[in-house]
This record gives C-alpha cells, sequence and structure tokens, in this order.
C-alpha cells in the first residue's frame, strides 16, 4: 500500500514539473519590447489611426531596436512611421524620419521615394527631384518613383523631362491610364512650350534685324574736310 502511494506521489510530481518548467522558461526569455510596441503601431496604422501608431513606433524605436532589426521590421518602422506623418501633413517630421531610416538604409528606394513625396507636398521640387531620382538609380523600373519625377519636372515647367518620365513609366506598367492621362497633358504642355519658345525666339531676331537696319541707316557718312590748298607754293 505505502509502494503504491509512493508511485502516485511520483507521478504527481512528473506531472508538475511537466507545467512548471516551461512556466520558468517562459519567465526567463527576454522580452522584445520593440517587437510588440511595432505589431501594435502596425494594427492601428491599418485602421487608421496614425497618431496612435507614431507613438507605438516611437517607442519601438526607443527600445531595444536589435531583434527587429533582424527581421527588417525597424526598416519598416521607419517607413511605416513617415507614412503616418504623410497621411497627418506633417511632411517635415516626415522627411526627418526617413532621413533617420536612409541613415541605416541608404539604398531603400522606398524611404528615398517617400522622402521626395513630402518634399514635394512643401513645394520644394528640387529636393523631391533628387530624391526621386535616387530611388529610380536603385531600380530603373520603379513606377511610381518615375511618375513623381514627372509631376515634379511639370511643376518646374520641365515638360519633356516629364514626358521622358512617364514613357519610362509606361514601359514598366504598359496600359496605366493614370499614367497615359499624365503623358498626354505633359506632351500637350511641352508642345506649346516649344511653340512658344519658337515665337519667341523669331519674334528677338526680327527685333534685332529691325535695329540692326535702324541703326545702320542712321548712321550718317563721314565727310572728310578738303585740305587746304597752300599759298604761295613754288614751282
Amino acid at each position: 500500500m505505502k509502494f503504491r502511494q509512493l508511485i502516485h506521489i511520483l507521478a504527481i510530481i512528473a506531472l508538475v514539473a511537466c507545467f512548471v518548467a516551461p512556466v520558468l522558461a517562459a519567465d526567463e526569455a527576454p522580452k522584445d519590447e520593440a517587437t510588440t510596441y511595432y505589431n501594435r503601431a502596425e494594427l492601428l496604422l491599418n485602421v487608421n489611426d496614425y497618431e496612435s501608431a507614431i507613438t507605438l513606433f516611437d517607442q519601438a524605436l526607443a527600445s531595444n531596436t536589435s531583434m527587429i532589426k533582424v527581421s527588417d521590421a525597424l526598416l519598416y518602422t521607419y517607413r511605416d512611421k513617415g507614412y503616418a506623418q504623410i497621411q497627418l501633413k506633417r511632411y517635415e517630421e516626415a522627411i526627418q524620419t526617413f532621413d533617420q531610416g536612409l541613415a541605416l538604409y541608404p539604398k531603400d528606394k522606398m524611404l528615398w521615394n517617400n522622402k521626395g513625396f513630402a518634399n514635394y507636398n512643401l513645394g520644394k521640387y528640387p529636393e523631391a527631384l533628387a530624391a526621386y531620382n535616387n530611388a529610380i538609380n536603385f531600380e530603373k523600373n520603379y513606377t511610381i518613383a518615375l511618375i513623381n519625377k514627372g509631376d515634379t519636372l511639370s511643376k518646374m515647367g520641365d515638360y519633356q523631362g516629364a514626358v521622358d518620365a512617364y514613357k519610362t513609366a509606361l514601359i514598366s506598367e504598359p496600359g496605366n491610364p493614370n499614367v497615359s492621362e499624365k503623358l498626354a497633358t505633359a506632351q500637350k504642355a511641352a508642345d506649346t512650350a516649344m511653340q512658344t519658345t519658337m515665337i519667341v525666339i523669331a519674334i528677338v531676331i526680327i527685333i534685332v534685324a529691325v535695329g540692326a537696319v535702324l541703326y545702320f541707316k542712321s548712321r550718317k557718312p563721314e565727310v572728310k574736310p578738303e585740305e587746304k590748298k597752300s599759298k604761295g607754293k613754288k614751282e
């Protein structure tokens, strides 16, 4: 009887040990707060709660980021935090976020493109164009950056450059109606600008020619005074 009781006691102890050991292991495992904050931020981003998402992204960045860096979640943190700031029209803050991300991921095309978009909305077209060009340098057929580049060049009055950008975008994404419409508008503007330039050049040439004619007509011919005859000239 005592032997059976001893067996039962040992069995209960073994069973309890099976449950206790994993719990202790879980308690001893390091907590990755950055991942927790990042995951919560992404959930809030999906429901358009941009302000709260930004707060959680900041908490993730303020934590130990070694784990989210391994999984590329750190890159997405900068991308998505900047995206949320753009949605709130906080473009200057978005540019700062993208610059922080680019310091770690200088070849990320999306960070460059989104930085360009923030600059574009601030009216900083040369800065936007430089950012889009960087994005395209890392992927030549990056359609969204090509479209954004075309929009920026149009704003800068370089319609032919915009036409070239839209044409390249159509190569990477044929049949895109949005790009086709932008291309048609830019081509029309480029043709008008060319005609205007030719008219201006023609007017300038006419003005210069008329001015030259009037100048030569207004000039009086130089008449040299006759030399005085010397008196008493000896033969």
